[in-house]
């Protein structure tokens, strides 16, 4: 019995001291709670803050003539705090007082989804007290303004629980135009390029700092006076024209699609300058379309093939080893050398002169005359290559230039067949811009000038820095030199023998060479049984003063029709210099004094046409048409002589030879003759002789050329 009582006792005891237990308990927890409660959450909530870093408005970038190429555009992300204060007094008064009429702007302004949704939604979230409700994400700047004056949200960010964090989104309002040189902003500013990358240290601004606390699982900016405003970027205004950058990226992509091209690169340098005008670099993706997906013109080195030619020819006349008149033995476009075989894109070249195997293009005459002239003394070619800098990067303002590779004397890349193949575009690896800036050397009567992308960076509108053309080379060659190139260059175009003569244009003069070069694919070497080319045409105008020097290199595939550089790369050039001699170098230039021209031209047109055409380039005409309607032009000395001759008669047959398609079927459709035509282009020859009588539903054949 006394154990039993004992046992008792213990049990009793034990629950005594756990009831006081508990009761200390549990007044301590009151006394926290109640009496300590705000000290304890102000220290939760100190654990809880940090500084966050704003970053700042990006600056734009524009082009020379004033278009915005790349700029910045906030957006706003808006989150709703359910448990905030001001939301949730007076059991949650303020909030369903204005949800009616606040679901049914919301359905308004964003039209993704009815007033019921919305109100239900929020009603939902509300009753859960979620703390950081995602709401809308990427609410663009005016839906923004409108946003503020809404029921409820215009109380403010503490009554309304709404949240609104605004963000950068960059875009390119030219959206693909030059694309690949302005380049790409993203959130990870080191994935950048172009001229986004390269002057990021400037675009990005002064970063800005502000006090978050942590609700719910994220960071939500606190009402704090200690924030720091961000400083906006500066502004980049570069070198490129806008329009001329349409030009070029629409010559390029209207060729290369033709063509089925694999890549390629349109440059545009202002000559006296080097201010890069306009780069357009397109590449082919696998579903058949073009973008702008790399910059070929400055981070694609290739072998350049025969536009190589140049520097061989500079650095041969320098050091008076030939001169243009020199005979050189093509040896019918084929020769060994060392056992490897260098062909003519055109054999049955014998012996020719330098100047008219430059025109041609002579493979085996730039080969034959460096081995016979530099073969005991090749540094003596390596040192030219090197003055003309055809061994360093092009020191362009932008990141991702590539560096050339020119082969050098005695090291273990010199072979014995290096320098016959150098000379005419092969073992060496270059990039366009760096071919350009010889060119352009060449017109600017010697003078090597740097290319650069970007003329002034301003903040607010006020210069910070400015960019001047420099001179890298003063004088690449002889003046001597220089004139016999310019003559050889311009041949390639004039010449009845030159690459390029198709190119030919009477309304202005220009020169350069074309480049067709067979390319190694990948890492497989060449492809001998089926060769993928490269086109490429570097040249300049107007010839007497040029204004721009362009280039052209594309890549073309195993689809691909076409192969030259005269017929690839070259109606290129020729589409963007037409364009620019038509709206900028040529403007006014027809209503100045035209020298004599003693080839005689002959037109046919209506004869109002002809008659405008005269007056509008002023010059002197005898007129005997009266008021016939179609006429005949004959201008000689800049003299012009206005005829009939019978155009238009009845049953007789007119001369249209010379006509345009156009003025030939009307006329002779107008007089009840049957048109049948083959080709493009004017009449060159038609079936029915002129003065002839025909029948009315009569046949006549015209060939165009």
């Amino acid at each position: 019995m006394d154990i039993k009582k004992d046992i008792l006792w213990r049990v009793y005891l034990s629950f005594i001291f756990i009831g006081i237990l508990g009761c200390i308990i549990i007044g301590r927890a009151f006394y926290i709670q109640q009496i300590q409660g705000s000290y304890w959450k102000s220290i939760k909530n100190n654990l809880h803050v940090k500084l966050e870093t704003i970053n700042a408005e990006r600056g734009s970038i524009y082009s020379e003539d004033g278009n915005l190429l790349s700029m910045s555009i906030p957006v706003f992300d808006i989150y709703i705090d359910f448990g905030a204060e001001g939301l949730r007094e007076k059991n949650g008064k303020r909030f369903r007082d204005n949800l009616d009429s606040l679901s049914i702007s919301f359905a308004a302004l964003f039209k993704d989804s009815s007033a019921a949704t919305y109100k239900n939604n929020l009603l939902e979230a509300y009753n859960q007290e979620e703390r950081h409700y995602t709401f809308k994400k990427k609410v663009s700047f005016e839906q923004y303004q409108q946003l503020r004056n809404f029921p409820l949200l215009r109380l403010g960010r503490n009554k309304s629980g709404f949240i609104m964090e605004s963000r950068d989104n960059r875009v390119n309002p030219y959206v693909l135009l030059a694309n690949r040189t302005i380049g790409l902003s993203r959130g990870d500013t080191s994935k950048n390029v172009g001229l986004e990358r390269t002057y990021d240290s400037l675009l990005k601004g002064q970063t800005g700092q502000r006090l978050v606390r942590y609700i719910a699982g994220a960071y939500v900016p606190m009402e704090d006076d200690t924030e720091v405003e961000p400083e906006k970027g500066k502004d980049i205004y570069t070198t490129l024209d806008t329009y001329i950058q349409d030009i070029a990226e629409n010559a390029l992509l209207k060729m290369m699609k033709a063509n089925s091209s694999l890549h390629g690169t349109c440059i545009v340098m202002e000559t006296a300058t080097g201010k890069i005008k306009a780069i357009a670099n397109l590449g082919r993706r696998p579903d058949g379309n073009y973008l702008e997906d790399y910059n070929y013109g400055i981070g694609k080195k290739t072998e350049p093939g025969s536009i190589f030619k140049l520097a061989t020819l500079i650095s041969l006349l320098e050091d008076k080893l030939v001169d243009t008149g020199t005979i050189v033995d093509c040896e019918g476009g084929t020769k060994y050398f060392y056992s490897l075989k260098i062909s003519d894109s055109h054999l049955g070249n014998g012996r020719i002169s330098v100047k008219d195997a430059f025109a041609r293009s002579s493979n085996v005459a730039f080969a034959r005359l460096a081995e016979e002239n530099y073969h005991d003394q090749p540094m003596k070619f390596f040192n030219h290559l090197h003055a003309l800098r055809l061994d360093q990067p092009a020191g362009i303002d932008i990141e991702g230039q590539a560096t050339p590779l020119i082969k050098k004397p005695g090291t273990k890349y010199w072979s014995k067949t290096t320098l016959p193949f150098m000379a005419h575009g092969y073992e060496e690896l270059v990039t366009p811009l760096q071919m350009l800036m010889l060119y352009n050397a060449v017109a600017n009567n010697g003078k090597m000038m740097k290319p650069y992308l970007v003329n002034s960076v301003k903040e607010k509108g006020i210069d910070v820095k400015t960019f001047q053309p420099q001179i890298l080379v003063n004088k690449i060659c002889s003046d001597e030199t220089l004139l016999k190139v310019k003559g050889c260059l311009l041949d390639v175009i004039e010449s009845e023998h030159g690459t390029a003569r198709e190119l030919k244009t009477t309304q202005y003069l220009f020169a350069g060479k074309t480049g067709t070069a067979v390319t190694a694919q990948d890492n497989k070497g060449y492809n001998k049984e089926n060769k993928i080319y490269q086109s490429s045409f570097i040249g300049f105008f107007p010839f007497d003063n040029p204004r721009y020097t362009i280039a052209v290199v594309i890549q073309n595939t195993s689809e691909s029709k076409l192969a030259y550089g005269g017929v690839v790369a070259g109606p290129v050039f020729r589409e963007v210099a037409d364009k620019l001699f038509a709206t900028n170098v040529g403007k006014g230039s027809i209503a100045a004094e035209l020298a004599k021209d003693s080839v005689g031209h002959n037109y046919y047109g209506l004869n109002s046409d002809v008659r405008k055409i005269f007056s509008f380039m002023k010059l002197p005409l005898i007129d005997s048409a009266t008021e016939a309607k179609w006429a005949k032009a004959y201008t000689f000395n800049n003299q012009g002589t206005i005829k009939t001759e019978g155009l238009g008669a009845k049953n007789i047959v007119p001369a249209v030879t010379g006509y345009g398609l156009k003025d030939a079927i009307y006329l002779l459709e107008n007089l009840g003759l049957k048109v049948l035509i083959a080709g493009k282009g004017k009449v060159i020859y038609q079936s029915l002789a002129q003065g002839t009588t025909f029948n009315k539903g009569q046949t006549i054949q015209l060939q165009l050329n």
